[in-house]
């Protein structure tokens, strides 16, 4: 039934397809990897029907009204593109439209009226909101009947709650509340748990798995990177003392006054912007004879995943102060565990930061992340002997590691750009001042 779907012969129901929503041009097409319902469920309009992931995101589809799943064309594993027709529900349940019993299930659930977020989290309205925006409001405890939809009858869309966030700024008092509530905060990169695979019997057994579109993307990104740029990598250590004491100093207040914790990451991004503004052309990117200078600075931090890495984009950072940074870094690392990041968050970025050293790596050579021409690595905080003033002192030492693209790089420019963020690291008010 891919032609279209008739209204019931009384006129009191209808059959509503559910399809595909439109991809962006960087994707064309999508696999099923759930269904959340099956046929003669009841459904309730912008209720999660179905995950479709791609090579990017994953990408949720709603029921588009209150009904029943009447029929499902596409079985999980499916490839499917924009516009194409994934299920129908019928309509009018109880006024003529098929009702559960008539499609092959023994009972339905009752259909109510969606319920959008209540006071709590932030007011209510009349207007459809997508599930993913709907989770982002009750997340950010934001209020729905402030942000304006721009989907179809003015349904509120993800989009539109990102938009309103930067208009608006960070929400500091919400998060000091969601930080009450949950005291311990998701690590920015920490590792999600491994994979479980079930061997079969045998003594030499063996299991063949079809890797993910984000998988697949991931490893031919990476193909990509080492077959088109000139790679090469250059080292070093920063001490970590001056930054450690700061934070130490001034972590609880910071905490309660915005809402978020101070993490290192924070400190990092400050002083790749103030590297990146000394050397511009670590900041651009190849175009086939073109180098691409740009004047803004989108850094991505490289975040872990059920689904594998991941690499949000912190967005005009040079703008943001440390507070900001931390709260989008953490939303962020949520969301990815989730899978509910938006493609827009994770596609563009014109520098990008690792961090090995939250699963005890000491020392690296990280990967460019294409069209990208350089990448810093960070590494693990350890104790170790170095000389001050001719005398031996145990230090917190961190190795940074730059990554860089030798055919617009040259290695002065890439040793000095480290040698800048030491600089500012060690000497945390050169960021306040910008000297």
């Amino acid at each position: 039934m891919q032609g279209g779907l008739k209204q019931d012969k009384e006129g009191d129901g209808a059959l509503r397809e559910v399809k595909v929503p439109v991809f962006p041009e960087s994707v064309n097409d999508g696999t099923i990897v759930a269904w959340h319902k099956k046929p003669g469920d009841a459904v309730r309009r912008d209720e999660n029907l179905v995950d479709i992931e791609t090579d990017k995101v994953m990408f949720e589809v709603p029921a588009t009204e209150d009904g029943v799943l009447q029929q499902i064309y596409q079985d999980v594993g499916a490839v499917v593109v924009s516009g194409q027709i994934l299920a129908a529900i019928a309509t009018g349940v109880g006024s003529g439209a098929p009702s559960a019993t008539s499609t092959g299930a023994t009972a339905t659930r009752p259909v109510h009226a969606e319920r959008e977020p209540s006071a709590e989290a932030g007011g209510s309205t009349d207007r459809p909101i997508a599930p993913s925006a709907r989770k982002l409001i009750a997340e950010r405890g934001l209020s729905a009947s402030e942000i304006a939809g721009s989907g179809k009858g003015g349904r509120v869309m993800k989009e539109d709650v990102l938009n309103y966030e930067a208009v608006q700024g960070s929400p500091e008092p919400v998060e000091s509340r969601r930080r009450a509530e949950s005291p311990a905060p998701i690590p920015p990169v920490a590792a999600p748990p491994s994979p479980v695979v079930e061997f079969p019997a045998g003594s030499r057994p063996e299991k063949r798995v079809t890797m993910t579109r984000l998988r697949a993307r991931i490893a031919e990104r990476l193909v990509e990177a080492q077959q088109t740029a000139a790679i090469l990598t250059t080292f070093n250590e920063v001490n970590m003392q001056p930054v450690m004491t700061l934070r130490k100093k001034y972590k609880d207040r910071f905490e309660k006054e915005f809402g978020v914790r101070l993490g290192f990451m924070g400190f990092f991004i400050k002083a790749a912007v103030e590297a990146l503004k000394k050397f511009p052309v670590v900041n651009a990117s190849v175009d086939g004879d073109d180098i691409v200078y740009h004047g803004f600075f989108d850094i991505g931090v490289a975040v872990s995943s059920p689904r594998g890495l991941v690499v949000p984009i912190i967005r005009n950072a040079d703008q943001l102060g440390i507070a900001q940074i931390e709260s989008q870094i953490g939303q962020f690392a949520e969301r990815a565990r989730t899978g509910s990041l938006a493609i827009e968050e994770i596609t563009g970025g014109t520098f990008t930061i690792t961090n090995g050293g939250v699963f005890g790596s000491l020392l690296s050579t990280p990967i460019l992340n294409p069209p990208q021409s350089a990448i810093l690595g960070m590494h693990k905080v350890q104790d170790r002997p170095v000389v001050e003033e001719g005398q031996i002192v145990v230090r917190p030492m961190m190795y940074l590691a730059l990554s860089y693209d030798h055919r617009i790089i040259d290695g002065r420019e890439a040793v000095q750009f480290l040698v800048t963020i030491k600089e500012q690291l060690e000497d945390p008010a050169r960021m306040l001042l910008e000297i």
